[in-house]
């Protein structure tokens, strides 16, 4: 994927992150990006950093309907369409589901689910009517395989893969290309600060240190990987190779995988003490 010339890329959840470089990325290479995400300021910083020429931004809420919309107008009376959409917004609460967080549950479906959903109608009518488009919906592994202690956002994963290759079927009788994207453990601010879903900076080093460098990836290397099989209009793309790995083995042997991840997740337990 060499060249974007001309592509007028929408991204959600573009103030850090895998959100972050995709934009950085996407203009690198000669594309136009419309970014929104809740933090204004680090918008602002991006966009200033990419050049107003390159980059606009809107302060929006994935989680209102209203604000999709309004971001993927701003796009359109701006730049005169939505090339790509990348509905990359979203929370990860670590907690068992024991523990009964239904606050999380209520906010983790609000944007993880109904957040893609909503920038997918704002995107996908102009799509149609223009007869061409790409949706790149972010997912995750646990949207694919078993994920213990994340259960309830396994849940709302497993829906945003199901969306994208139920779309997917439909709307390539428009011109209109869906795809999943399904990464494992990427080093963003996802885990870190705020109030839902995210852990303290210790349990991050401990979980970055210990079995988790067999499935990190950085933002960066993440977005060098992604967009060469978004181009080629893959419809679910599984990065790093680890995970891939892991993916087909559960395809081919899902009780295999279940007692190794069950397995890794109780020496996960075990060695750090993950209550939550």
């Amino acid at each position: 994927m060499n060249d974007l010339k001309d592509r007028i890329v929408m991204i959600t959840g573009a103030s850090s992150g895998f959100g972050k470089e995709a934009a950085k990325m996407c203009v690198d290479l000669g594309a136009k990006v419309v970014l929104g995400a809740r933090r204004e300021e680090k918008l602002k910083e991006l966009c200033d950093e990419l050049g107003s020429d390159f980059a606009i931004y809107k302060t929006t809420d994935v989680t209102s309907k209203d604000q999709m919309h309004a971001l993927a107008q701003h796009g359109i009376d701006t730049f005169g369409k939505i090339d790509s959409l990348v509905n990359n917004a979203g929370v990860m609460p670590l907690s068992l589901l024991e523990k009964g967080r239904t606050d999380e549950w209520d906010h983790m479906i609000d944007v993880n689910i109904k957040g893609v959903m909503n920038g997918t109608l704002a995107c996908y009518k102009v799509m149609v009517e223009q007869g061409f488009g790409h949706i790149i919906n972010t997912a995750s592994v646990a949207g694919i395989l078993p994920a213990p202690f994340v259960v309830s956002y396994g849940m709302t994963k497993h829906a945003v893969v199901g969306l994208s290759v139920s779309l997917r079927a439909q709307a390539s009788r428009y011109g209109v290309r869906v795809s999943a994207l399904c990464p494992g453990f990427i080093e963003t601010p996802i885990l870190e600060g705020g109030k839902y879903g995210r852990v303290g900076p210790k349990i991050v080093e401990k979980l970055k240190k210990r079995p988790l460098p067999l499935m990190a990836i950085a933002p960066e290397a993440l977005v060098k990987k992604v967009l060469p099989q978004i181009e080629k209009n893959k419809g679910l793309i599984v990065e790093p190779l680890q995970m891939k790995i892991l993916w087909w083995l559960y395809r081919l042997s899902p009780s295999f995988v279940l007692w190794l991840v069950g397995k890794l997740w109780r020496l996960i337990n075990k060695k750090m003490n993950l209550k939550s």
